[in-house]
């Protein structure tokens, strides 16, 4: 199954740490988007989820929010 996954982050964020760690110890690719330094796609993810809050973790189009293991799991899995 070819999976596509992007993880919205943080520089100061701690909870981005674990959604990345998580994903790392499964081995799953992922591409990091840093809305720290990158306005334009900040502006894109509060238009797509109404909120100002990193991690979001899009994986095969569903967007998850914070560090939600079972989510990501399922997102992977379905």
């Amino acid at each position: 199954m070819n999976q596509t996954t992007i993880v919205y982050t943080s520089a100061l964020c701690p909870v981005c740490g674990m959604v990345k760690s998580f994903l790392d110890t499964l081995e799953i690719p992922y591409k990091e988007v840093n809305v720290d330094m990158n306005p334009v796609a900040m502006l894109q993810l509060v238009t797509k989820t109404k909120r100002l809050s990193v991690p979001q973790t899009k994986i095969n189009g569903k967007l998850i929010s914070g560090f939600n293991p079972e989510k990501m799991m399922q997102a992977l899995n379905g």
